[in-house]
């Protein structure tokens, strides 16, 4: 398997597959509604929303990056606002965002010169962009972002349940 099919295969089983920590992202979303996903369950944590439209933007990064654009935060910001009104339209198509920025990153991984994957990308000198990682570093950390996230999710969703029960 090459470096390219490797990648790919863990970035698409972290997102909708059956990785070896646990669901995968889409599973963990499945039955989430809006006002779960919008809920605050932990102080000072983000939302499920934040998280999906977090994922999703830094998903569409990595895609410019595997592009050959300049590393940078993500065009929308590293955690972009949240839509309001926060209905059950504006949570589908949160999800619709990240569900297309996984096919873009996954098109741009395809595309991608498998010599490229060696490469460095360039440093920004911005601790809080990424950078100075070799382009399959990139996409691999990106798997790892959906894995961490989804953690997040899993605990949110149980938070809020136990919110409701109560």
């Amino acid at each position: 398997m090459s470096d390219r099919s490797a990648l790919y295969a863990d970035l698409a089983r972290a997102y909708d597959g059956e990785p070896w920590h646990g669901p995968s992202l889409t599973t963990l979303l499945t039955d989430v509604d809006a006002l779960t996903a919008a809920a605050h369950p932990i102080p000072d944590a983000h939302s499920v929303w934040e998280l999906v439209l977090h994922l999703a933007a830094w998903s569409e990064e990595v895609a410019r990056r595997l592009r050959g654009e300049p590393p940078a935060e993500p065009v929308e910001g590293d955690w972009p606002p949240v839509a309001s009104p926060r209905d059950d339209a504006a949570w589908r198509e949160a999800r619709a965002k990240l569900a297309f920025a996984q096919t873009d990153v996954l098109a741009a991984l395809a595309a991608c010169p498998e010599e490229r994957l060696r490469a460095i990308i360039g440093v920004t000198g911005n601790p809080s962009v990424p950078s100075g990682l070799t382009y399959a570093a990139t996409v691999s950390g990106l798997a790892q972002h959906y894995a961490y996230h989804g953690g997040q999710v899993a605990i949110l969703k149980r938070a809020a349940q136990r919110g409701r029960e109560r």
